[in-house]
């Protein structure tokens, strides 16, 4: 990961998606907002949207 500073940026979560989002991040061992990052991270990672990451050949349709 990189040692930049990070981007603060208030959201607005339904209750119901939130509780969700921290049961999943409780299972996999990361707080709501790493979850929230590593998510999105894949998603754009997939779709091909990360500068200089592109996204593995037949994995950008998925």
């Amino acid at each position: 990961m990189s040692s930049k500073p990070k981007k603060a940026y208030p959201l607005r979560l339904d209750p119901e998606i939130y509780a969700a989002l921290e049961r999943w991040a409780a299972d996999e061992f990361r707080s709501v907002n790493a979850h929230m990052e590593y998510l999105l991270r894949e998603a754009l990672r997939k779709a091909g949207r990360l500068k200089g990451r592109p996204a593995p050949p037949g994995e950008a349709d998925e």
